[in-house]
């Protein structure tokens, strides 16, 4: 099929759901010759497809649709870092499993049950602040100590991108000065749940 719609010299190729209902290593081979005429043809190709995995592989812009209008369209990274609608928010979180820790913190599962001194904080890494040892830092400088429980990093674009999620145990303030430090970073922070004192 590609090969049909390459042999009349197309100025763009328009692939529609191109590896909907294939297994993955399939997927993988016809994500690897799309991009490979993308470079060596200098086709613009334009990909239609539900899958932000193939999205993440092979596309340079992404535009997102609902209800048959544009709702968001950036460059890939940022749309990947700070994704503004919802609608892309739910297909980025569809892949990987940062997800995971809202069901975990609504079912109360002992790894989100926190002490009085305990908050429970989302880090969303860019590329430019990766390689940083911040979470090491920001234990050091403020008395802060730092369990990780879950973490995603991948490579989108040459960018690594990358979510943490951990347990920030320490004073309030220490706390505090501690997430304004990972924000003057360039780090994204959400305090997703408080320990209470009883």
């Amino acid at each position: 099929a590609i090969a049909r719609a390459l042999a009349s010299e197309p100025k763009v190729l328009l692939c529609d759901e191109a590896t909907s209902a294939l297994d993955p290593q399939t997927t993988q081979s016809i994500l690897k010759l799309i991009k490979k005429v993308n470079q060596e043809m200098n086709l613009t190709v334009v990909m239609i497809t539900h899958e932000m995995l193939v999205v993440k592989e092979v596309c340079d812009r992404v535009a997102v649709m609902e209800n048959g209008r544009v709702v968001e369209k950036d460059d890939i990274v940022p749309v990947f870092v700070n994704p503004i609608q919802e609608i892309t928010k739910n297909f980025i979180n569809t892949t990987n499993n940062s997800n995971k820790i809202n069901e975990l913190i609504k079912e109360n599962h002992p790894l989100t049950q926190l002490a009085s001194n305990q908050q429970l904080v989302k880090l969303k890494y860019s590329s430019s602040n990766t390689r940083e040892a911040l979470i090491s830092k920001i234990s050091r400088d403020y008395n802060v100590d730092c369990s990780i429980i879950f973490g995603n990093v991948e490579v989108i674009k040459d960018a690594p991108l990358g979510t943490l999620v951990t347990v920030f145990t320490g004073e309030d303030e220490n706390i505090r000065h501690a997430l304004d430090q990972c924000k003057k970073e360039g780090v994204y922070v959400e305090v997703m749940k408080r320990g209470h004192i009883d």
